[in-house]
């Protein structure tokens, strides 16, 4: 990713999308338990592994990763010995690994920082990652002369990549991505190239190769229809500052971007300014950094995805997660945005990361423009909802979960009481627990059907009226069957 200290680089007329419909979720898994008692209920089913053992950073060069040179990752120096690169290597991995949990960092090559004197140092820490339990994504970036989205140089890019796989292509923690962004390519010719990569390194096992998306690696589906490409991983970019949405059409952004592919696809590049004081806690918020954070970070965790956050340290970038401290050998890192941090942490399933998982917010009837409502604020199971003004209370905050619940309270779930499947059966709440009838599918038309009935939620009698009971009915088009999620 080419950015300026303060806005990426490469951003682009055309490169801005349209903002997306109404949100549309389809997370695997089901769930057989009972909701309306809790000794009825049992744990919904767990999701497939994915990529989610990728807990990444990037760790990049202050200049950015495009250079005519050799590629530096910032608190490194082109005059440092191998000895000395792994000594430093091992101060940022430890603060990468101590204050935001991670376990993958990625790393940039070109054609002048292999089979130099720099790779020869350079190459500290790539072992030092290893060493330390990192696992290693090494990608190649083209140079700003040319800055074409395509390989400078054929032939010098296949040497560099002869050099590096013949060094670490028997290290199971180092994979290879053949280029970052291949924006210059079109689909069928990136896939090309990828497939011509494959087959000229047919020696390492595909399992450890990342294969771009394409465009600036925005969308995998292409390259993941690609039976040439079967088995690799796949690598996704995606930023804030490409569109505007909401928290909910930036998650139906990213699922576009990601299609039927999640078991194959890292996020391997996405940030936001971690130096100007954002609240990425704030489900609230209607900033569109912090809602494109807490989207992506959702988004991973309920897909099972893994993720590298851009960037994890470089030096003078607003984006960058950490700042690097001291000197010599002696260094450390301090986190910029604690709030950032957590919510990464979230994302990668680990502990401490800010919840609820899909981000507080109104659902608002569109017949009448009022919201969901817990009457009376109460946190009684059974309690049928309503629709009442809007008023953001904490009981009409809603948060859609990673298994589809759809919780207030943190803890309540939005529940087909008894399990009921038939017209007329009551909206209410109960104590989350995985079961079918907690389950919901958010669709692009507005409405939001029960995963276990099929039944639409509804307010009672097409009344608009503050108090109106919600109850399920058989889908029709209705007006009081449509909802919209806000912040």
């Amino acid at each position: 990713m080419k950015r300026s200290t303060v806005f990426p680089r490469h951003q682009r007329p055309g490169r801005l999308r349209a903002i997306l419909g109404a949100l549309t979720l389809a997370i695997a898994g089901t769930a057989a338990a009972a909701v309306s008692t809790p000794a009825a209920a049992s744990a919904a089913a767990s999701t497939a592994a994915g990529t989610s053992d990728f807990r990444g950073v990037n760790w990049a060069d202050a200049r950015d990763n495009y250079a005519d040179d050799p590629v530096v990752p910032s608190g490194l120096s082109t005059s440092d010995s191998y000895a000395t690169v792994k000594a430093k290597a091992m101060a940022i991995l430890a603060g990468f690994q101590n204050n935001l949990g991670a376990n993958t960092v990625r790393l940039p090559v070109n054609p002048y920082s292999v089979g130099t004197n720099w790779w020869n140092s350079y190459t500290g820490a790539i072992d030092a990652a290893t060493v330390m339990g990192f696992k290693v994504i090494i990608g190649y970036w083209e140079g700003p002369s040319h800055k074409d989205g395509k390989v400078d140089d054929t032939a010098a890019w296949s040497t560099m990549w002869n050099t590096v796989t013949a060094k670490y292509g028997g290290n199971s923690s180092v994979y290879f991505e053949p280029m970052n962004e291949p924006f210059g390519y079109s689909a069928s010719a990136w896939a090309d190239t990828a497939a011509g990569w494959l087959d000229a390194h047919s020696g390492i096992p595909r399992s450890r190769v990342f294969i771009s998306g394409t465009g600036y690696n925005d969308n995998v589906t292409s390259v993941c229809a690609d039976s040439r490409l079967t088995g690799t991983y796949l690598s996704l970019h995606d930023y804030a500052f490409w569109a505007s949405h909401s928290y909910t059409d930036w998650i139906t952004d990213l699922r576009n971007r990601i299609g039927s592919c999640a078991s194959r696809t890292v996020l391997d590049e996405f940030g936001a300014p971690m130096t100007t004081g954002l609240d990425y806690g704030d489900a609230l918020s209607t900033d569109n950094f912090v809602a494109f954070i807490r989207a992506a970070t959702e988004t991973t965790r309920s897909l099972s995805m893994g993720s590298v956050y851009w960037p994890g340290l470089r030096n003078g970038d607003t984006y960058s997660m950490e700042t690097l401290h001291g000197a010599g050998t002696n260094l450390s890192l301090a986190t910029n945005n604690a709030t950032g941090a957590d919510r990464l942490r979230y994302g990668w399933g680990l502990s401490g990361g800010s919840g609820p998982a899909g981000g507080a917010a109104l659902v608002r009837s569109a017949s009448s423009g009022r919201c969901l409502d817990v009457p009376g604020q109460s946190q009684n199971d059974g309690t049928q909802l309503d629709i009442w003004d809007c008023n953001s209370g904490a009981n009409q905050q809603w948060a859609y979960a990673s298994g589809k619940e759809l919780q207030v309270y943190g803890n309540k779930c939005l529940d087909a009481y008894g399990q009921g499947r038939t017209n007329g059966t009551v909206a209410d709440i109960y104590t989350c627990n995985g079961g079918a009838n907690q389950q919901w599918n958010l669709n692009s038309d507005g409405t939001i059907t029960g995963v276990q009935s099929g039944l639409c939620l509804e307010v009672s009698g097409a009344s608009t009226a503050n108090g109106t009971p919600v109850e399920l009915w058989a889908c029709n088009g209705g007006s009081n069957q449509r909802w919209a999620l806000t912040g």
